[in-house]
């Protein structure tokens, strides 16, 4: 199916990563990634078939992009631009589940899983070549494979055969036959003429010496391949030519400190764990040297990546709590798994680009990818973190053009989450320029507070740099967070707990409104049944005053979709509250939400009918917040429900509410007319971002004609979400 025209940070990036990096600066200061542009991998199919991209491969142009689906039971393909774009390649069928793929010259290595059991495992290395995607051989790899890797210089590939338990029996525990083992194809002469030894790896891990499962392989330029034994916390490294166990040694346990360790919406990462490593992916940073993501698969997982002399198993470097602390910076961490492996690093890939060395960390649960220079590799520096799509599951930097691809395997069309690949290339352009265009990340970061879920914003009267957001159920208690909008990256640096009889409160804050007068107001929405929509009046320092509902008529007839913004116009005896209903309720007619005008001076409530825009095929249309402008005008933020591809309407209206008089409860509501003010679409997916379905805060900072617009995203707490919290910054207002 054809895909949308798409616009990529092409102006920030270059074709060649060489180009952007003097050699005089190289060794000592690597360049910034950015995004660069994202492919939704159904459009090598069908928006409705289910896929996934998951380990990807490139040709050595670095043009070509071959990826592994396994639910499709194929491979699928995509073009690198030189500008960094992705286009749709096209698929070729698999005789079963690929589950690891490698390029050697023209040919495509694919490891294949047809296994009709746990207990019958079987695969195939299936050769493809390229020119004409024709299978031209195919080898039986005697078990099930997991992953391939082709030497440096052209003349192996190493196989993983895990035969992996079942963990339906006897809940997973090990051992379980039959075991795995490594296998080794010579890559001499015809595919069809290859050959295949096979080396075992029992009798030399603790946990489960008779079921290995190795996991994971990396070749180094010594002809040695590392394998990961994840569930028996191992690693063994073989040599190639003779094929014979050189070196293992146990992955061993890390105690880490300042870790979240409860689900409990809070973000409070006060903990200290001490766990097996159970390391997944593992990567050489040079001859010596071995990287491991740490992410547990039985009864381990230490949130760490590590790297360990290869000779003596020692480790040399251990990341501690720094994944877990990125995450929380960029609001991107999922406390939802706090109590289970956290931000769960899964992958790793260590590449040269010019003169430096990087590292990559690919965090499964955040959706984030952490970048770290690597060019001392017993001291890896943290350069950033990188958001992905859903699942990081592939990482691929690809040397010819400095290019990093992320596959992302997670995929859902009813929510609106799809399997990708998104691409970044290094630039030299300070964040501050990509930033203001919408294009660089992070957009938005922390002083060590734990953030997420904005689903509001307020300006502060008088103040020209900050503004105040509220966090939503996602997290507990609410808070009202300050965040400085001029800085780059935006910056959220102090926050106020709000209380109720001297105690923490749970609202699903979804508006807030700074008082001329001082003070708060927030919108708390309902959900239609027994937790009403309030209206909190919240002193200066965070304690409820009261809460407002609306008149009972008008309460009765609530759906889950209730308040979404608040803001506020006038001051003193003239204030006047107007909060956004999100979609119609019960008593609307047809395409209207209403805009709920309170006067705390009378105590009255006064309603407004908001005209919404029609909704695409199988989504809804409703506002996610109100801000003033004025006196007399309203911002409305006005969307659809819908991420990426199938995102159509994120749109500012502005509305002249000096022109109708609100009803009272049980009358007549007047229908309010709308202007078109801001399109959010282009600033949502600029630089190669997916368009979140969920824009939900809206301020107008500073006075007169220095007033600018900004905006946030509510991530859903990285919840069944990219999970990418993003501050957007929309221009001048008048």
């Amino acid at each position: 199916m054809a895909r949308p025209v798409r616009l990529v940070a092409g102006l920030l990036v270059c074709g060649v990563t060489m180009s952007l990096l003097p050699s005089s600066a190289t060794a000592t200061a690597p360049g910034r990634f950015q995004r660069v542009d994202t492919l939704s991998v159904f459009h090598n199919s069908s928006a409705t078939e289910h896929t996934a991209a998951e380990i990807a491969a490139a040709t050595e142009d670095g043009r070509t992009v071959v990826y592994t689906d396994s639910p499709g039971g194929r491979i699928g393909f995509a073009t690198v631009g030189r500008d960094g774009g992705l286009e749709p390649g096209g698929v070729l069928d698999m005789p079963g589940e690929p589950t690891s793929v490698d390029i050697v010259g023209r040919l495509a290595l694919v490891a294949v899983n047809t296994s009709a059991s746990f207990t019958a495992p079987s695969g195939v290395l299936v050769v493809v070549d390229l020119d004409n995607r024709t299978v031209v051989a195919t080898h039986d790899l005697g078990g099930q494979p997991d992953s391939i890797d082709i030497s440096p210089d052209g003349r192996h590939a190493a196989v993983a055969i895990e035969n992996q338990r079942d963990e339906d029996v006897d809940d997973g525990a090990m051992p379980q036959a039959p075991a795995g083992f490594l296998t080794i194809v010579n890559l001499d002469g015809a595919p069809t003429a290859w050959t295949l030894r096979q080396v075992g790896l029992t009798g030399i891990a603790e946990v489960a010496p008779g079921d290995p499962e190795p996991e994971y392989v990396s070749i180094n330029g010594r002809g040695q391949v590392a394998v990961t034994l994840q569930e028996n916390n191992h690693i063994a490294i073989v040599d190639l030519a003779s094929a014979t166990l050189v070196n293992h040694f146990s992955a061993g346990t890390a105690t880490v400190e300042g870790v979240d360790v409860e689900d409990d919406g809070r973000i409070d990462p006060t903990a200290t764990i001490t766990a097996a490593r159970e390391p997944d992916a593992v990567a050489w940073l040079d001859d010596h040297t071995l990287g491991t993501a740490d992410e547990g698969d039985y009864q381990g997982g230490s949130r760490t990546w590590t790297v360990f002399d290869a000779a003596s198993g020692e480790v040399v470097h251990s990341s501690g709590n720094e994944l877990q602390q990125a995450a929380i910076r960029q609001g991107q961490y999922p406390d939802g798994r706090s109590d289970n492996k956290g931000v769960e690093p899964e992958g790793l890939a260590v590449v040269s680009f010019g003169r430096d060395r990087y590292a990559f960390v690919g965090m499964e649960r955040a959706n984030m990818v952490a970048v770290y220079d690597v060019n001392d590799p017993r001291r890896p520096r943290f350069l950033q973190a990188l958001p992905t799509g859903v699942g990081p599951e592939g990482l691929l930097p690809i040397p010819a053009t400095g290019t990093l691809i992320v596959s992302a395997e997670e995929d859902s069309a009813k929510d609106g989450v799809r399997s990708s690949l998104t691409s970044y290339r290094i630039t030299r352009m300070p964040l501050s320029v990509s930033a203001a265009r919408n294009e660089g990340t992070p957009s938005i970061v922390s002083d060590g507070i734990g953030f997420g879920a904005l689903s509001g914003l307020s300006a502060i009267p008088g103040n020209n740099r900050d503004v105040v957001a509220i966090t939503d159920s996602a997290y507990s208690p609410t808070r009202v967070l300050t965040v400085d909008t001029v800085s780059t990256p935006a910056r959220v640096h102090a926050e106020l707990v709000v209380t109720k009889g001297g105690q923490p409160v749970d609202y699903d804050g979804e508006g807030i409104a700074v008082r001329r007068d001082g003070g708060y107001w927030l919108a708390a929405e309902g959900n239609g049944k027994a937790r009403p929509n309030l209206l909190v009046e919240v002193t200066a320092t965070g304690e409820v005053v009261r809460e407002v509902p609306l008149p009972a008529a008008v309460a009765e007839t609530a759906t889950s979709n209730g308040f979404e913004g608040v803001t506020t116009t006038g001051g003193g005896a003239g204030e006047q509250v107007w909060v956004a209903v999100q979609r119609e309720w019960k008593s609307d007619r047809p395409g209207q939400a209403t805009l709920a005008r309170f006067t705390p001076a009378t105590g009255e409530w006064a309603f407004v009918a908001y005209p919404l825009d029609a909704a695409p095929a199988g989504a809804w249309v409703g506002l996610s917040e109100v801000t003033a402008l004025d006196d007399r005008t309203l911002l409305v933020l006005e969307r659809d429900n819908q991420r990426g591809d199938a995102a159509v309407l994120k749109k500012v209206y502005r509305v002249d509410v000096s022109q109708v008089a609100p009803a009272a409860a049980g009358q007549a509501k007047p229908v309010v007319a709308k202007t078109e003010a801001r399109d959010l679409l282009p600033a949502l997916t600029a630089g190669g971002a997916v368009a979140h379905d969920k824009p939900e805060g809206l301020a107008v900072v500073g006075d007169g004609p220095r007033r600018r617009l900004v905006g946030v995203v509510d991530n859903d707490g990285v919840d069944d979400a990219p999970g990418e919290s993003v501050f957007l910054r929309l221009g001048a207002v008048r």
